[in-house]
Order: structure tokens, then sequence, then C-alpha cells
């Protein structure tokens, strides 16, 4: 198990020169190639993070600025998760917790009868953007879970999925704060 005590020995150099022949090293010290799945996926995880960050820069109301926070230490620990073959972090109080959020938010908003279109407020034009992310992380996992029969991240994936949702319904509320309507998708006939 990777000690978090060492981190900031760790750290003190931040270029090492390891990663220029295009080979990472995971948490537990192997080697692999930077276009691994396992890579893949907690880069995206890691991206995804940097996207919630952005929208965090934004003036949120207090109860969203504190669930994004706290979702961007749970993608944290999921990074850890994935970086280290075989280490377990993830809890299904998460999952439970981005539930519990997503109806909070959900139930004030009108019901949709039609998709809408990712825009709006610039915090909640991010929280499209941090979806979308979200999804394709969602994907490498899958992809990750089909490839390797020794990774078991079912909590990981009900995670990412209910957090797509959660940023979704969080763009929807930005936007109805600012009086901003949703921009519904109209079909061309």
């Amino acid at each position: 198990m990777l000690e978090f005590s060492k981190m900031g020995h760790r750290l003190s150099r931040i270029y090492t020169r390891k990663g220029d022949g295009g080979r990472t090293s995971l948490g537990d010290g192997r080697r692999v190639r930077k276009d691994d799945l396992r890579v893949e996926a907690y880069g995206t995880v890691d991206e995804l993070n940097s996207v919630i960050g952005c929208v965090l820069s934004h003036a949120l109301p207090n109860p969203i600025s504190q669930c994004l926070k706290r979702v961007q230490h749970a993608l944290f620990d999921l990074g850890g998760e994935l970086c280290i073959p075989g280490h377990s972090i993830m809890k299904s109080e998460q999952v439970k917790y981005l539930e519990q959020e997503l109806d909070r938010l959900n139930q004030d908003l009108e019901p949709l009868q039609e998709f809408i279109l990712p825009g709006g407020t610039e915090a909640a034009a991010l929280c499209h953007l941090a979806r979308t992310v979200c999804r394709r992380a969602e994907r490498c996992l899958v992809k990750l879970l089909h490839c390797t029969e020794s990774v078991d991240m079912h909590l990981a994936l009900s995670y990412l999925n209910r957090l797509s949702d959660l940023l979704f319904v969080i763009a929807r509320f930005l936007n109805r704060e600012k009086k901003y309507p949703d921009v519904l998708w109209k079909r061309r006939d």
C-alpha cells in the first residue's frame, strides 16, 4: 500500500525525466505505457476533477460549492483506486450522498419534456462540460473492466454514473438560480 505520509518528500522534485520514453509508474511502482487503459481511466478522472475545479472558480450557492468540493475529494480517491492496482477506497456512502443531492436539487426543478442543450451561465456550461468528461471517464472504466479481469470497479462505475446525472441537475439548478431558462432541443423536420 502506498504510504501517503511520505507524499511531501516524494513530490519535492516535480520532474523526474522517467516519463520521457512514454512510460509512467502506477501507485504500486509498476511501469506501464502512458496509453495503458488504467492510466487513461485515472487521467480522465483527473481531467474531470479539473473541470469541476473550473466550475468552483465561479460564485456558487454554498450548498453547491460544498457538494462539488466533496465530489473533488471522492474523485481523488477514485483516481488513487485506479492508480494502485488492488487498492480499494470508494464507499457505497459516496454513491448514496450523490443520490441524496440529486433528489434535493431536482425536487424544485421543472420536469423535462424535451432534451436540453448544454449552455446557459458560464458555471452551468462548465457543469455540462464536466458531465461529458464524467461520461468519458465512465466509458474508460468500462473498457478497463472488460480488459482486466482483476479489476472490480462496479462501485466506481455507479459513482460516475450518478455524478454525471448530478452535474446535469446542478447545471439546470444554476441556470434557474440566474433566471436563465433551459434551452430545449427542437426537432428539425
